[in-house]
């Protein structure tokens, strides 16, 4: 015999009422993908990912997915070579002392009319708007930055311990660490008293703002284009000397600088902060931070450098909601908890100033000078620390980094050296 269902109805007013809101249920709880692409050391990886581990937890709205490079070379050539519908929502994407061009490519976004539409549209952010690093001329924020580092200097305290060292810190005055690299070479660190992997920073760019000189051209009567002075030639032929006497290990840009500093083998590193967070994670290694050299005969006190690193790009043509899901994103970031975290395990500046007054005095007990050298970071930046924007830099800068190895190397002098850089820098900074 067949059956039949017999809807009253009242039944069938609530069968079509629990069919509707399954559909409104489905549509409500399926979540808008968010794709995130980044480069970021080993160390700096698990923490960023955990971070995003944590905001997918939070809420079903959003799911956050992340794909990660070796290098910032490897996302650029795949970036390049991407389709713009499969670009990612969200990029890393560096930016030097706020000369880069990156704000000005077609797929770019600026961050400041996206956070409008969030609760981040009223955060205190920790760099001020005068900072150029991420900032438009206007002082608008043109992306997050989420990996925003200063240069500093490390330092092995057992090393100095070792080498009968008192205080057991690297001097500020390039003249007196000297000495104290003869010393730490003699006593325990003739393998690698001194390394660094940012020599166009250290040698060069920071090299005047931390003299609280203006570096780049156009500046000052007369001056035209790069004109590296007496400054320049001083260190540059100090830096060729100490290299050739084994105090100052040739500088890298690779990796194996800061993996020998992990490991204990170099007594002082160059480098920039972003590496805190993994050297606080060798338990075998006791560090401390302090400020790059300054030179006392040029200026009493020294200045702070630039800003550098790079932060978290919106792109375009992902529709508009994709783009609020993306935008959510940051703004969760920039959260106390999740901005404190970031810059108490990575070693970049604090993303907000709720970040940095959220950090306590146990944070920075074993750091050295780390929490006065970030502090000043949340105030008007002098003149010479501000950043700036040079035509074509990324090849002059690319350029000058092959010039110095040539110099450290002994293939040239000084002198002759910088001389070049400045020539083929102008040319560029003049190219059509």
């Amino acid at each position: 015999m067949t059956s039949y269902t017999i809807f009253t109805p009242k039944r069938l007013c609530g069968v079509l009422f629990s069919a509707l809101a399954g559909l409104v249920s489905t549509s409500a709880w399926s979540a808008t993908d968010i794709q995130v692409w980044y480069s970021l050391n080993a160390h700096n990886k698990k923490v960023f990912e955990q971070l995003v581990k944590d905001f997918n937890k939070q809420q079903k709205d959003i799911a956050v997915k992340t794909r990660a490079f070796d290098s910032q070379n490897d996302l650029d050539a795949a970036l390049s070579l991407t389709a713009e519908k499969e670009r990612p929502h969200v990029v890393q994407l560096p930016e030097v002392s706020g000369m880069d061009d990156v704000a000005t490519r077609a797929y770019i976004q600026p961050l400041y009319q996206a956070l409008n539409k969030t609760t981040a549209k009223n955060t205190k952010w920790f760099l001020p708007s005068e900072n150029n690093f991420m900032h438009d001329a206007k002082g608008r924020l043109l992306a997050l930055p989420f990996m925003a580092e200063i240069p500093v200097m490390y330092y092995n305290i057992d090393a100095f311990k070792k080498a009968g060292l008192t205080p057991t810190q690297p001097s500020r005055s390039w003249q007196d660490l000297q000495g104290q690299l003869v010393t730490l070479a003699n006593n325990g660190s003739r393998r690698c008293p001194l390394t660094s992997d940012q020599p166009v920073s250290i040698n060069l760019e920071n090299l005047a703002a931390v003299n609280k000189q203006i570096y780049g051209p156009g500046v000052g009567k007369g001056k035209v284009g790069f004109n590296f002075d007496t400054m320049y030639i001083r260190h540059l032929s100090t830096m060729i000397s100490w290299v050739r006497s084994e105090i100052l290990v040739h500088p890298s840009q690779f990796v194996q600088s800061p993996t020998r500093f992990a490991e204990g083998e170099c007594a002082v590193f160059m480098s920039n902060s972003g590496n805190i967070g993994q050297f606080a994670d060798q338990r075998r290694l006791d560090f401390a931070v302090t400020g790059i050299p300054y030179y006392p005969q040029v200026t009493a006190t020294p200045g702070s450098p630039f800003v550098t690193g790079s932060g978290l790009w919106l792109t375009k043509g992902h529709g508009a909601a994709a783009d609020q899901a993306s935008a959510e994103f940051l703004a969760w970031l920039a959260q106390p908890e999740p901005a404190a975290t970031w810059f108490q395990k990575t070693g970049f500046l604090p993303l907000t100033q709720e970040a940095f007054a959220n950090t306590g005095a146990d944070y920075y007990k074993n750091l050295g000078d780390w929490r006065s050298l970030v502090a000043v970071y949340s105030q008007k930046p002098e003149n010479t620390a501000r950043g700036f924007k040079i035509k074509n830099y990324h090849q002059i800068r690319a350029m000058f980094n092959t010039t110095l190895e040539s110099a450290l190397e002994g293939k040239q002098p000084a002198m002759t050296a910088l001389q070049s850089a400045a020539a083929e820098a102008n040319k560029l900074i003049n190219a059509k």
